[in-house]
């Protein structure tokens, strides 16, 4: 177990986005890495950032290789209010649903853009990310199960949150580059399970088994460098690799693989690190 921090004072804030293996129930865990000699914030695999706005750091660098949640985060950052009025124009129906993802996202402005995001995100199944080989969102809709939009007040309340943040499109290493000593870095990627698939591969294109060899390679860079890094990962062969010589805790997380509470389990996850 890591030893105990300080952690922020104040109300946990919650993020606007549902993710396919969101962390979520893992944040009062993860906060206990963070501590006041802490400068900077680092997620490369940003998804829906949970640990990000728990925390929120007054400096912080977010990357993810998906456009549109990059996007959508910088519209919520500097745009907040257009998001929140096209929001206002929908409503809960799977008509509305189809018809927006039908959509290329292209054709709208930058607010739009990020309220149609922000809507498939929260009526798709089970908070999935993914598309088919023309890139388009082709996710089915959950709806009535996937509560309501994010209030107007939550949305400005992470776009607070998210001016303290530098927000980069781009491959994880293009993230960890920029790490430094006093940094903290959360690093979680989609897993790469060889041989089976698991929740998190709604995307093969976002992380893929070889790239476990690169995450593993940054690793002992951070590690050389001095720079406070935490990984979360599903237990697997691939856990065994990146756990090797860093200290390692397992903990237990309450799955919902096919959207319905009877189909939901515990699974572990690997908490790597070099504190």
């Amino acid at each position: 177990m890591p030893p105990n921090r300080n952690v922020p004072n104040g109300r946990d804030r919650a993020p606007i986005l549902r993710w396919a293996g969101s962390k979520r129930r893992l944040v009062p865990v993860l906060r206990t890495y963070w501590n006041k000699n802490h400068s900077r914030y680092l997620e490369p695999f940003a998804g829906s950032a949970c640990l990000f706005f728990s925390l929120n750091p007054t400096r912080a660098i977010l990357g993810d290789v998906n456009h549109e949640l990059i996007a959508t985060y910088l519209e919520v950052k500097y745009r907040v209010d257009g998001v929140i009025r096209e929001l206002a124009k929908l409503r809960l129906s799977r008509e509305q649903y189809n018809t927006l993802r039908a959509l290329s996202p292209c054709r709208l402005d930058a607010s739009a853009r990020a309220a149609r995001f922000i809507y498939l995100n929260r009526f798709c199944f089970n908070g999935l990310y993914r598309t088919n080989l023309e890139g388009r969102f082709n996710v089915p809709f959950s709806g009535e199960r996937c509560g309501a939009l994010p209030s107007s007040d939550h949305l400005k309340q992470c776009s607070r949150t998210l001016r303290h943040a530098r927000l980069i499109n781009a491959d994880f290493e293009c993230v960890l580059s920029i790490a430094e000593r006093g940094d903290l870095v959360y690093m979680d990627p989609p897993f790469a399970v060889r041989g089976r698939r698991v929740f998190r591969e709604y995307d093969p294109s976002a992380f893929a088994h070889r790239d476990v060899a690169r995450l593993r390679s940054w690793m002992d860079k951070l590690a050389a460098a001095r720079v406070t890094f935490v990984v979360s990962y599903a237990e697997s062969e691939e856990a065994d690799i990146l756990r090797k010589g860093f200290d390692h805790q397992t903990v237990s997380v309450r799955r919902n693989i096919a959207g319905f509470a009877a189909r939901r389990y515990l699974s572990n996850e690997i908490l790597i690190s070099n504190v």
